[in-house]
């Protein structure tokens, strides 16, 4: 199993958690605006970055 791979596999969960969370705070109109942008520049950050870790990383056979 290639650690690269996998890496990107649990940012790209992380940041789509992230984006849902702050999806979610900002339909309910919660009061922490701050922390909710945060959650999204993150989340978004972590998803792209695993995406292109995922796409980027060629399989090696042995």
């Amino acid at each position: 199993m290639n650690l690269k791979r996998t890496f990107g596999l649990v940012l790209t969960i992380l940041g789509i958690v992230g984006l849902i969370y702050a999806a979610i705070g900002f339909v309910q109109n919660s009061e922490a605006a701050k922390s909710l942008i945060v959650f999204a520049v993150l989340g978004a950050i972590f998803f792209f970055t695993g995406i292109s870790l995922v796409r980027n990383t060629t399989d090696q056979a042995k």
